[in-house]
């Protein structure tokens, strides 16, 4: 049985990437009394794919993450496309809308910082 790790290329580690900024963005914004800890991967190509710094994410966004690693990684189609594009949803309905808002706030708040090489990975 083959692994999910082996289907980690480097388009879907910058993808684990952004997904893992704009949850972070959202969390430190929105749960700023809830208790955040560290969020780390066991598996290290995982954790390479975040970077250096590590996220401080609410337990609800690091289910959130770990599910969109998962279904990320598990995607059927190769090149992925963008998950508003898909045609199959394949995020359970209460993850996809928690996703969706996601998104849109922290797309927002990196365009209102003037961060567009983010906002690139994110409208195509």
């Amino acid at each position: 049985m083959s692994s999910i790790f082996e289907k980690l290329d480097n388009k879907k580690r910058k993808d684990i990437k952004v997904l893992g900024q704009f949850i972070a963005i959202y969390c430190r914004e929105y749960h700023r009394t809830e208790v955040r800890d560290a969020f780390t991967f066991k598996d290290e190509r995982l954790r390479n794919s975040l970077g250096r710094k590590a996220l401080t994410l609410c337990k609800d966004c690091s289910k959130l993450l770990n599910h969109g690693i998962v279904k990320l990684l598990l995607c059927p189609y190769d090149p992925k496309p963008t998950c508003k594009k898909c045609e199959k949803h394949c995020y359970a309905p209460w993850y996809r809308e928690r996703i969706r808002k996601v998104m849109r706030f922290s797309g927002l708040y990196l365009v209102k910082r003037g961060r567009l090489d983010l906002m690139v990975h994110y409208l195509l």
